[in-house]
């Protein structure tokens, strides 16, 4: 059992069929703002004075390339690092040109042998002067991110074994919510149960209860699909809408959300395995291409 301690979900990093079409959609309907020059064919966005938050490039089609975490302390990389190679995991560091290009301090890959995830662990991220300004939205954070393994029950132990990951909550086996410790949103990333290991959706926080009906009533209009909600979680609490980029890709708006102390946590629970696990509002079931696109890929090592 490892004792690793975090400060945050940093960054998502996806493959899109067309970089145009995705910057387009990213900035105009999502919210997200193109605030550092693109380097290396990697186009960077952010919601936060961080220079990225999400790094899209050109690539073979929806595709999920790795997903970073920020760790508290420069010694809390060095004991991942540590730990990871202790129990067999081979673990990379981020050589000194990539890590220039995006503007983080040191910063160590690894693949989670259950979902084939890449995983990088970073010791900070460059601030940018400007602010973030929002938009369409009042976009506060990227706040998690689900994945769906065709072996989640041994994904699930690895995050929470190995990488002290803490469970929030779960719907049966359908999806189990994990914190990032000592992190205290309910949760940065889940585990859902699917045939195969890919992306399930990608969320980003917002400000106001009103940020999401608007968003509602603004993406129809924009003909973007909604596949789910609005409506409110049980486990989280979160008032939620997903919708689809143009590639398939689920997203998500989200309003609010059960925060955890360090110490005297409740435990997690277990909710049935039942659409009402998902919404107390009752709304309609989520649209069958929710969350289906977007393969786990291998990570592209940077070109010098």
């Amino acid at each position: 059992m490892s004792d690793l301690r975090y400060k945050r979900l940093a960054y998502v990093a996806l493959r899109v069929s067309d970089l145009q079409r995705s910057r387009s959609f990213l900035k105009d309907s999502v919210g997200l703002d193109e605030g550092a020059p693109a380097s290396d064919g990697l186009h960077f966005f952010r919601c936060s004075q961080d220079h990225h938050n999400v790094i899209v490039r050109q690539g073979d089609g929806p595709e999920l390339e790795r997903v970073a975490f920020e760790m508290e302390s420069a010694g809390e990389l060095d004991k991942a690092a540590d730990y990871l190679r202790s129990i067999g995991i081979e673990v990379t560091e981020v050589d000194t040109r990539e890590r220039m290009v995006l503007h983080q301090g040191r910063s160590l890959r690894f693949t989670e042998p259950n979902t084939e995830l890449t995983i990088e662990l970073i010791e900070s991220m460059e601030q940018l002067p400007q602010p973030f300004v929002p938009t369409v939205s009042k976009i506060v954070r990227l706040g998690h991110i689900v994945v769906s393994a065709s072996d989640h029950r041994e994904a699930i132990k690895f995050f929470t074994e190995h990488m002290n990951f803490k469970i929030s909550d779960a719907v049966g086996e359908w999806v189990t919510f994990m914190r990032c410790f000592p992190n205290p949103l309910h949760h940065s990333f889940a585990i859902g149960a699917a045939p195969e290991n890919r992306l399930h959706h990608v969320n980003f926080m917002v400000t106001d209860l009103d940020d999401i009906g608007s968003a509602a009533n603004r993406l129809k209009r924009s003909n973007v699909p909604i596949v789910f909600g609005p409506g409110r979680h049980p486990p989280s609490g979160s008032v939620f809408l997903y919708f689809l980029d143009p590639d398939g890709m689920t997203f998500e708006y989200s309003y609010g959300m059960e925060e955890f102390p360090e110490v005297g946590a409740r435990g997690g629970r277990v909710l049935p395995p039942k659409i009402e696990s998902f919404d107390y509002w009752g709304g309609e079931p989520p649209d069958p291409r929710f969350a289906k696109v977007g393969r786990i890929v291998p990570a592209i090592e940077h070109q010098s």
